[in-house]
């Protein structure tokens, strides 16, 4: 798919790290020009850096708190005045706080929504007209397996209720974006490798039982999961719409064949 973004303008939220550098380097590696956003400043500043550095083309701005909706706003403006408009719309960015339903914290519950499913209407809400104007574009959201599957003992209500509703946004948006040429799809990651799941996942055995979760027997890399949006922003999708396209390495095909407490 070498240059399949070529003269292209993607708009990519939470470039500070992880999955989102990752699509940053390689959206650019194919040819798009690139406009990121992140809350983390330093973070984000070195992805735009280390695109450049490969010879590519990305702004950064940052602290973005796209769970406001008037930063939002000014980040989309900020990059259509920097680049005349775009084609590309990938809602990355996300933050989660987790707890069983007994015990999670109202507060925890609206802080899960604000960050994993207001903000990416948001940027869809300020997006739109410009895609409309371009005469179409993709958004390409970003899901979660918890939104396929409960998980035993890991108290994730809040989270997978909002990616739940990313997954039924999309699908929404595809229906209202077809008439304009606007395609929107989802991916959906299992357990990926990152800064993210660092913490949790630093314990040998809890890095073992995650691994155990896919029937590859490993987590996803953060490059593995930008691949896949590649493919999805670029016009190799050009007839995919609505979907959901899940990368767990099995995990939850293998729930649904074991069922509910099986091991």
């Amino acid at each position: 798919m070498a240059g399949s973004l070529e003269g292209k303008v993607a708009l990519i939220t939470g470039t500070g790290g992880g999955q989102g550098r990752a699509a940053a380097i390689l959206f650019a590696r194919e040819g798009a020009r690139v406009a990121g956003c992140d809350l983390k400043v330093e973070g984000n500043r070195e992805t735009a850096s280390l695109v450049r550095d490969a010879g590519g083309e990305m702004t950064a701005s940052e602290p973005v708190d796209l769970g406001d909706e008037d930063q939002a706003r000014a980040w989309i403006a900020g990059a259509v005045e920097a680049f005349g408009g775009f084609d590309i719309l990938y809602n990355n960015a996300s933050a989660a706080r987790f707890g069983p339903v007994g015990a999670l914290a109202t507060e925890d519950w609206r802080f899960t929504i604000r960050n994993e499913l207001d903000l990416v209407f948001y940027a869809c809400k300020h997006a739109w007209p410009h895609l409309v104007a371009r005469g179409g574009g993709a958004i390409l959201n970003t899901a979660s397996g918890v939104a396929l599957t409960g998980i035993e003992g890991m108290g994730t209500l809040a989270h997978a209720a909002a990616k739940g509703g990313v997954i039924s946004m999309t699908r929404q948006l595809a229906a209202e974006g077809a008439p304009h040429g606007i395609r929107a799809n989802v991916i959906v990651p299992g357990i990926v490798d990152s800064p993210a799941t660092a913490e949790p996942l630093s314990h040998p055995a809890a890095r073992a039982a995650a691994e155990r979760v896919a029937m590859l027997n490993r987590l996803a890399t953060c490059e593995e999961i930008a691949h896949a949006a590649l493919y999805l922003a670029s016009d190799a999708s050009a007839f995919v719409t609505g979907a959901s396209l899940v990368i767990d390495g099995g995990a939850s095909v293998r729930n649904s064949l074991i069922g509910p407490g099986g091991s």
